[in-house]
């Protein structure tokens, strides 16, 4: 039985890549706060390095690795936010990069990878096709694999984000974060739960991609099958680690439209002036779907990114 981790491990990973992330700030809108009659405040991960949550979970996997482990560098399958930030990471420690990447990945997130250093073989845009060519390159190059979400370290670098945004802000009614492959979701649990005792933790998905929510209320782990949002960030399946922490942690899932995401994505990006991807409006959008009751409560919510593709708006 692989070991899970525990706050504690959050704590390590945060002094750990304290030098390299941006403590990222925490906005509020007082127009957004009455629209909905709650207190919302916004832990802004889009205005992190790479653009998302992810450096945080990246860059505590590099910076743990022993000399012996590092040496030969670091490996992944990603089309992401992951890709970029693994990329960062490793050029930050001085070790090489390699990246399997669908070869349909958007143009930004291949430009970001090699403009990290990286280097990138390109796939088909299969599950399968990307783990065996993550293989064939894990055997010629020697580097460790860096799993996205399913990686120890990994959900301890995410975990960070919450951590912060409690320290900061103090007593939450509720936390929320987006769920895909439950890096962020599990990671932000764990720092809540270990804080806050009496949080509650609400995860929210798109219903188009609903494997976590289905996952959750069935107790057994079931993958995504043909998942459908404009949410990108969220098309994965949980994983070993990750589904264990969210059963024994989270309190809540819930599913959000397609309308709802484009209506908080536009209210975020129209009244607090900042850049967010589908994948961070989801979130607010069960908020504004009316799927969690936030009614003069105190939440925190996960904003994970702001890498869209400014051509492909989708309002």
């Amino acid at each position: 039985m692989t070991s899970l981790p525990t706050f504690s491990d959050i704590e390590k990973a945060h002094e750990r890549i304290r030098p390299f992330i941006h403590h990222t700030p925490v906005l509020t809108s007082k127009s957004i706060n009455e629209i909905v009659g709650a207190e919302l405040f916004f832990k802004c991960e889009n205005l992190q390095k790479v653009g998302a949550f992810k450096f945080r979970g990246a860059c505590n996997s590099v910076f743990a690795l022993t000399e012996e482990q590092a040496k030969n560098g670091v490996c992944t399958h990603s089309s992401g936010n992951h890709a970029a930030a693994l990329a960062l990471a490793a050029r930050m420690r001085g070790i090489p990069a390699y990246i399997v990447m669908p070869d349909n990945a958007p143009e930004i997130k291949k430009k970001a990878v090699a403009g990290y250093g990286a280097q990138i073989t390109f796939c088909e845009p299969t599950l399968a096709a990307r783990e065996s060519t993550l293989k064939i390159v894990a055997t010629q190059t020697g580097a460790t694999e860096i799993h996205p979400y399913n990686y120890f370290n990994v959900i301890c670098g995410q975990g960070t984000a919450a951590k912060e945004l409690i320290e900061e802000i103090g007593l939450f009614d509720l936390v929320m974060a987006p769920v895909g492959g439950g890096g962020l979701l599990s990671g932000t649990a764990l720092s809540s739960k270990a804080l806050l005792p009496n949080v509650q933790v609400i995860a929210a998905e798109p219903a188009g991609a609903d494997d976590a929510f289905r996952s959750f209320y069935s107790k057994t782990l079931l993958p995504s099958i043909a998942p459908k949002t404009m949410a990108d960030g969220l098309l994965t399946s949980l994983g070993s680690l990750t589904f264990p922490l969210i059963m024994n942690n989270v309190d809540q899932i819930v599913t959000v439209s397609e309308e709802k995401i484009v209506e908080a994505m536009r209210m975020i990006w129209e009244r607090m002036k900042i850049i967010i991807e589908p994948s961070s409006a989801v979130p607010l959008a069960a908020i504004l779907e009316n799927k969690v009751d936030v009614k003069g409560k105190k939440v925190g919510i996960i904003l994970s990114g702001g890498n869209v593709d400014l051509g492909k708006l989708p309002f």
